[in-house]
């Protein structure tokens, strides 16, 4: 089989296509992200690499959905973390997970099991210090509905 200029052309459309759908929806949900905290919080949100929330993408029920979620804080005076939160915006009740901390006495992670009521972005939100809201999200899709 060989391989023509078109057929690798046409390949590299089609590929790049793919990627930037792909970006697009990230972009949206993102979007979508940072207005849902902004309407519950009242404040904006940064989406930040610092925050990290781990999660799997495919899980067989939405009962007890494992989540990890830390952010890099060496969690001085100067620089804290006062509070964590976790949002599932597809679930009955938008915020499923509250965390608070005090500095120089805790380190900035937690690991839980949360209710997924369907396939969704979760949204993790932290508050620094200085007031600013650092945000990260990622999709979960669970198969059986957790929150009936």
């Amino acid at each position: 089989m060989s391989l023509t200029r078109r057929d690798v052309l046409i390949a590299g459309s089609v590929g790049f296509a793919g990627v930037s759908l792909f970006s697009l929806q990230s972009a949206r949900a993102n979007d979508e992200a940072l207005d849902l905290v902004e309407q519950l919080t009242g404040r904006t949100a940064t989406v930040s690499d610092r925050l990290h929330l781990i999660m799997p993408t495919d899980f067989p029920t939405g009962y007890t959905v494992p989540m990890s979620l830390y952010i890099d804080s060496p969690m001085t005076e100067a620089d804290h973390v006062r509070q964590m939160r976790v949002f599932a915006p597809r679930n009955p009740l938008i915020e499923v997970a509250s965390f608070h901390f005090v500095p120089q006495r805790s380190l900035p992670r937690v690991s839980t099991r949360i209710r997924l009521a369907r396939p969704q972005h979760v949204i993790a939100v932290v508050e620094m210090n200085d007031g600013n809201l650092l945000m990260t999200t990622t999709f979960v899709r669970v198969a059986t509905d957790g929150c009936a």
